[in-house]
C-alpha cells in the first residue's frame, strides 16, 4: 500500500526512531524529504546524513542519551494544506525551534524565507 503523505511519514520516522534511541533511521529518498533533511543537519537538530542507492541514511544526534529533537509537528497536511505570507512565519518556540516552508524558491527554513520575503506552504515545525 502506497503512502499518502511521504513527509508525514519520514518525521514519524525520524520521530520515533528518537523515541527508540536508534542510531540512525532509513528513509526512502526524494527531492523534497533531501532538502529538509540538509535544513535538519545545517540547524544541529541531526548529526549527518547520506544519500545511498534508494534510501537516505540519518544519523540521529543525542546529548546526554537525550534526543535533540523534542518535538515534530506536520502543520500542511493532504487533506489540509496550510499556507503562509513571509510576514506571517510563525517564530517556533520562540525562536528555540524551526519550521520548514515550501516557497517559490526551494524548501527553506522559517527565517530564512522571512529573510528572502517569500511566503509558502509551511510544511513542519520542529523543536
Amino acid at each position: 500500500m502506497p503512502v499518502v503523505d511521504p513527509i508525514a511519514d519520514m518525521l514519524t520516522r525520524i520521530r520515533n526512531s528518537h523515541m527508540a534511541l536508534h542510531k540512525k533511521v532509513h528513509i526512502p529518498v526524494s527531492k523534497i524529504k533531501s532538502s529538509i533533511v540538509e535544513i535538519l543537519a545545517s540547524e544541529g537538530f541531526i548529526t549527518n546524513y547520506a544519500v545511498q542507492d534508494k534510501e537516505i541514511v540519518i544519523d540521529l544526534k543525542y546529548v546526554d542519551t537525550k534526543p535533540v529533537v523534542r518535538g515534530i509537528k506536520k502543520i500542511s497536511k493532504p487533506g489540509r494544506r496550510v499556507y503562509v505570507p513571509a510576514s506571517e512565519i510563525p517564530a517556533v518556540r520562540n525562536g528555540l525551534g524551526i519550521c520548514i516552508v515550501s516557497t517559490s524558491k526551494g524548501i527553506l527554513e522559517g527565517s530564512e524565507a522571512r529573510k528572502q520575503n517569500v511566503g509558502g506552504e509551511l510544511i513542519c515545525e520542529i523543536w
